[in-house]
């Protein structure tokens, strides 16, 4: 993959010891490398210690920059000096990624004109102008720091996953196949509202998959390809050869709709044509779609693709869709989520066991081979759904962590008990809030990195569900 790539842009001001500057280009350089990634930066001979002072030296860099479009990822504006907001706001006005703000701490000792920075002051003057601009960029805590410091890293980690999410959500595509079942009214969505926010979404007749499944050789070298990667994914002894024919096709002709539309991302009716006609259930194709890094939704939930693949972007870790299914016990902060089987492996404990889906079992022995039974590893992690709503595209995000608590053999799919602190007002404010009986989960604690991509660059509208 693409290493991160960050356009490093540094102000100026007059009066203020400029010479600093040029320790600054150092700093940022050798920060952003060790961090592991990548970097641009404008000629220091351009300007006055390579940074930007006034509007044509703003003007300057912002040519430099649409000279290299597509290049980078994200900008790092960083302020050695109380820098000169007019300058910065005609360079990076028209930057078309995430603008992290960095400013220098001063040092005691080093508090002379010679070396006072006034960085602290500074960064106001430059983030209230960018707001009178419209400009928008991210800040982070402590309010000043240094490059070469830990929490810096820290910073650049979280901003790098800023600009994953805002850059790979601003525009993508969602394979839809298959039309929403009657009976879940609850994950329908409003598809020319996303098309307001960049998400295209291709719709196929799930007719069209069944029929090329149908018309498929088992001989077909994909198939066979297929079935040998099924077969080192998971455990599959227990399939049935015809059944493990079928899923591999299907699974085929999923992989020919990713690379024909370009899909970023799917969804799938998953129940019960398939099981009826073709007799088979795609929990175990989904699952290892999403351990691919193709984020995949089962029942058309294809709002809950939309939050996977902002958590797949942020962590750079499979995500999975579940349902709030269960209580565990009394404990009121716990709570049992819960799918068949479309959960990546490696958000499991070990290897799955592809068997018989025991509900399509019950009425139709034979019918619903393809569920990836396991359980889901203790880990922390991110919640987050979205819904459309007049015109709008309305989300949640909140943080709990997966357990280690036990099971049952019994209890069917895959499935980790979720500990959600002050669980019970949130479920209320989900109900109050009309959002569904689903929820993506994420790899990791991403709160605050989804809400400043949300809220901050993509316009989504972020509610509070933490009270």
């Amino acid at each position: 993959m693409k290493k991160m790539t960050f356009a490093l842009c540094f102000g100026n001001r007059g009066f203020m010891p400029g010479e600093l500057i040029l320790g600054a280009r150092d700093d940022m350089v050798k920060a952003v490398t060790d961090a592991g990634y990548d970097y641009i930066i404008m000629d220091a001979d351009l300007t006055r210690y390579g940074a930007v002072e006034t509007r044509d030296e703003g003007r300057l860099y912002a040519n430099w920059l649409k000279s290299h479009a597509g290049e980078y990822d994200g900008v790092i504006f960083s302020m050695p000096i109380f820098v000169d907001e007019n300058g910065a706001a005609e360079a990076l006005r028209d930057a078309g990624v995430p603008i992290l703000m960095q400013a220098y701490p001063d040092e005691i000792g080093k508090m002379d004109f010679k070396y006072r920075r006034d960085a602290y002051c500074g960064k106001f003057s430059v983030t209230d102008v960018f707001t009178q601009y419209g400009i928008p960029f991210t800040v982070m805590k402590p309010h000043v720091v240094h490059p070469l410091s830990p929490v810096f890293a820290e910073n650049l980690r979280d901003f790098a996953a800023v600009c994953r999410v805002v850059n790979g959500m601003r525009r993508f595509t969602v394979g839809c196949i298959g039309a929403r079942t009657t009976a879940f009214k609850t994950t329908r969505f409003d598809e020319i509202a996303l098309q307001k926010y960049g998400i295209t979404v291709e719709s196929f007749d799930l007719s069209e998959l069944v029929f090329n499944v149908q018309k498929m050789s088992d001989t077909d070298p994909e198939v066979i390809a297929k079935i040998d990667r099924l077969s080192s994914y998971t455990n599959c002894s227990g399939v049935p050869e015809t059944n493990m024919h079928t899923l591999a096709k299907i699974s085929v002709c999923i992989d020919h709709y990713i690379k024909e539309y370009h899909l970023d991302a799917l969804t799938l009716r998953c129940w019960n044509e398939m099981e009826t006609i073709l007799r088979v259930c795609p929990c175990v194709l989904l699952s290892e779609l999403n351990d691919r890094g193709i984020v995949a939704s089962c029942e058309i939930d294809l709002c809950s693709a939309i939050t996977m693949r902002a958590m797949n972007l942020a962590s750079e870790i499979p995500t999975a869709v579940l349902d709030w299914n269960n209580n565990y016990g009394d404990e009121e902060n716990k709570v049992i989520l819960f799918h068949c089987g479309p959960v990546a492996q490696s958000l499991m404990t070990g290897t799955g066991t592809v068997t018989e889906h025991k509900m399509f079992a019950k009425g139709d022995p034979g019918s619903g081979w393809g569920t990836n039974e396991g359980r889901i590893k203790a880990m922390p992690i991110t919640i987050s759904n979205c819904q459309t709503k007049d015109g709008r595209l309305i989300l949640y995000v909140s943080e709990g962590r997966f357990t280690e608590d036990v099971i049952e053999d019994g209890y069917f799919g895959c499935a980790g008990v979720a500990e959600i602190p002050d669980l019970q007002n949130k479920l209320i404010r989900l109900a109050r809030g009309g959002f569904k009986h689903h929820t993506s989960i994420g790899y990791g604690h991403m709160k605050s990195v989804l809400e400043e991509a949300f809220n901050i660059y993509l316009g989504y509208d972020v509610v509070n569900i933490d009270g």
